[in-house]
This record gives C-alpha cells, sequence and structure tokens, in this order.
C-alpha cells in the first residue's frame, strides 16, 4: 500500500528550530517532486516547498530563508527543518508528491510554537 508517515513535530517555543520527516513508499518516492504541506488551525491546506529528484527547491515567501527541504532518495525520506519558528508556523504538517495525490494524505504531524 502506498503512504506517507510524518514524523518529527511538537512544541516549540518562538525562534526554536524542529526537523521534520516523512517515510515514503518506495514505489513513489523515486519518481516524484515532493512537498510539504501544513494546515494552520481554522484555515485550508496550503503548500510550503517541494523538492524535486535532483535536489532543486521551491518555498513560499512566508518560510524562505527559514525552512530547508531536502531528501535522502536512499531511504525514500523527505525532511523540513525549520528554524526561526513562529507561532504562524502553528500547524498540521504533511508531506505528499507535487502535485498532490488524494490516497497520499497520512495523518501529519503536529507542530505548534508557542511560548
Amino acid at each position: 500500500q502506498v503512504q506517507t508517515v510524518e514524523s518529527g513535530g511538537g512544541l516549540v517555543q518562538p525562534g526554536g528550530s524542529l526537523r521534520l520527516s516523512c517515510a515514503a513508499s518506495g514505489s513513489i518516492f523515486s519518481i516524484y517532486m515532493m512537498g510539504w504541506y501544513r494546515q494552520p488551525p481554522g484555515k485550508p491546506r496550503e503548500l510550503v516547498a517541494t523538492v524535486t529528484n535532483d535536489g532543486s527547491t521551491y518555498y513560499i515567501d512566508p518560510v524562505k530563508g527559514r525552512f530547508t527541504i531536502s531528501r535522502d532518495n536512499a531511504k525514500n525520506t523527505v525532511y523540513l527543518h525549520m528554524d526561526s519558528l513562529k507561532p504562524e508556523d502553528t500547524a498540521v504538517y504533511y508531506c505528499n508528491t507535487y502535485p498532490a495525490a488524494i490516497a497520499l494524505w497520512g495523518q501529519g504531524t503536529q507542530v505548534t510554537v508557542s511560548s
């Protein structure tokens, strides 16, 4: 069964850091561009960043310079390293292909930035 499993979220103070991980099925990982998405409380889900097979990246403006997306093709894993976290980064974070595939939405991992 094709799936993604996110981990690494938690409660962090403003200015802190977290690294999220996403383990993806091998049958999809080697083929597709991967992305991290997030859904803040009461808001729709949004794209945060993407990474291609060769490591080219894209970020939305609010996270540029603070977040870093990367992937380890040998481990079928994509990462999101988040620095200088702000309260507005509070959300459930998901990984998926880009464009997203409905069948690949997992449970996500909660990130809460609060003092």
